[in-house]
């Protein structure tokens, strides 16, 4: 076969990943707090974008036609009978005190004292306050903000530091005790090693070792603690409970992790009825004591989507409207400034501008379609669970919700990232409705895993410290409700809930019966 140049035409279909087109894919998956960040950037950097303050169109502009002259007053707008008969009233007050003081208001300052204002102070109505009369006149200014007054939340950083500058004198000791600090984490922990600083800093390990002694006595007990063992040694000294039996204990918090009470009694010396004290005293503890001070803010989940159910028995589903961006295109401003227009470059910008806020206006609200149609089919195929509870969640995969609205499951998979929907039964992500199946036992329709790991933990929930449930027992209890699943998969579903095992839920129960 010879080898040879030649020309060939074909046609092939591909799709063309367009900038704006990866920008919608892009707002799809972003949550409500991601959109508006991007559109306050996009306002800010669009000139022809504006927000939509939902105010009534008509009102006259600023440099208009029906602008007023330089130099002229406004027109006065028409008043009722209730604010005519204030301003008279007002007028009235006002020349009755002017007569009685006999002086002139407009020149007579807070500060000054006369005759006038004594006799005014002490004609005025019971309740009056100094505030009331300075204060209404002096902050009607923009710029006064009442927030500005409000104390900052005092973190744990600042209230060491406090703390640091009473207790230590010696600069040396006070810079050492400051990069201590400053390695503390949010839960009082010092999050590094001494040996490490007395490297950095170049002195000797045992002057950082007693700066750190000097910071474990500070307020609150316990910080500045290398591990949980030392937070609550520390705690126990201040509370003069550290004795042998409690040092024991302490340095064996592994088996009181797996409520190995009988070798607990075994290191410590002690009796049932000791042991229970000490354990009940360890429990009163604060194992994280920096978190009494303020830490970053949580930000509420505000859900995307309301369901509510009508009075016909169906569900109601609606967009909520504080989570969508409103943004408009102005489109007075392109004509005013593009008529203005000269070169190209300008022109191509304003081309440019428009088409950019054009597609950004449909964009945001194709997104909320496709939100709503989403949630609308979520609602349909998960009727049940709204109805009778999590027993009820059907299991569902994107395909399914994907072939029936006429969606790629990629869009689906997008749309339900990050978002929320608000039910009678509580605030759930989109996701947390697309489940796996598990087959029935009996040949019937399958089981939701979400719906299997609320029936685990509620097998668990109703166990007593005598007949606490091993893995193959809650196997077969489910195999006689319908469920076929295997062991593992029960193993896998109570690690994931963060039960422990059942030899740990049985000493667990006795611990806490021998403490009650």
């Amino acid at each position: 076969m010879a080898l040879s140049q030649r020309l060939q035409l074909r046609q092939t279909q591909s799709l063309v990943m367009t900038p704006q087109l990866l920008q919608a894919i892009k707002l799809l998956q972003l949550s409500h707090l991601d959109l508006s960040a991007y559109v306050e950037g996009e306002l800010e950097r669009n000139p022809l974008l504006e927000r939509d303050s939902g105010d009534e169109p008509g009102a006259p502009e600023p440099n208009g036609a029906d602008a007023a002259p330089p130099g002229a007053e406004p027109p006065a707008a028409p008043r009722d009978a209730a604010e005519e008969w204030m301003a008279d009233t007002a007028d009235t007050s006002r020349a009755s005190i002017e007569d009685r003081l006999g002086t002139d208001l407009e020149n007579v300052f807070p500060d000054e004292s006369g005759p006038g204002l004594s006799r005014l102070a002490e004609e005025r109505p019971a309740g009056y306050s100094e505030w009331s009369a300075v204060g209404s006149g002096g902050r009607d200014d923009d710029d006064y903000n009442l927030e500005a007054f409000v104390a900052a939340e005092t973190t744990l950083a600042d209230h060491l530091a406090e703390q640091l500058a009473l207790a230590v004198t010696d600069p040396v000791d006070r810079l050492i005790g400051q990069y201590l600090l400053d390695m503390v984490n949010e839960s009082g922990y010092l999050a590094g090693d001494p040996a490490e600083v007395a490297e950095k800093l170049g002195c000797p390990p045992e002057k950082v070792e007693a700066v750190l002694a000097v910071l474990q006595t500070f307020n609150p007990s316990g910080i500045c603690a290398r591990n949980l063992a030392e937070c609550l040694a520390i705690q126990l000294r201040e509370n003069d409970r550290f004795d042998p039996a409690m040092q024991a204990l302490v340095a064996n918090l592994d088996l009181l992790a797996k409520r190995d009470v009988a070798a607990l009694k075994r290191k410590c010396g002690v009796s049932d009825e000791d042991i229970a004290d000490m354990i009940a005293e360890i429990r009163r503890l604060d194992p994280k004591p920096g978190l009494r001070f303020g830490t970053t803010t949580v930000q509420p989940v505000v859900p995307d989507v309301f369901v509510r159910q009508a009075p016909d028995g169906t569900w109601i589903v609606e967009l909520n409207s504080d989570t969508l961006p409103k943004v408009l295109v102005n489109q007075t401003y392109y004509a005013r400034v593009a008529g203005r227009a000269r070169k190209d470059t300008e022109k191509t910008y304003l081309s440019d501008c428009l088409q950019s806020a054009a597609w950004l206006v449909r964009a945001l609200d194709q997104r909320a379609k496709t939100i709503l149609k989403v949630a609308s089919e979520i609602v349909r195929q998960q009727d049940a669970f709204l109805t009778h509870g999590v027993e009820h969640l059907r299991p569902l995969n994107l395909k399914t919700v994907a072939d029936a609205i006429g969606m790629h499951e990629s869009t689906v998979s997008r749309v339900t990232a990050n978002k929320y929907m608000a039910t009678q039964r509580g605030t759930f992500e989109l996701k947390y409705f697309f489940t796996s199946s598990i087959a029935a036992s009996d040949g019937g329709e399958a089981h939701s895993a979400e719906a299997v790991r609320h029936r685990i933990k509620q097998l668990i929930d109703a166990e007593t410290p005598n007949d606490v449930l091993s893995d193959d027992t809650i196997v077969e209890k489910l195999r006689e409700a319908g469920i076929d699943i295997a062991r593992r998969t029960v193993a896998k579903y109570r690690e994931a809930m963060r039960i422990p095992s059942s030899v740990q839920r049985r000493r667990d129960k006795q611990m806490k019966a021998a403490t009650v």
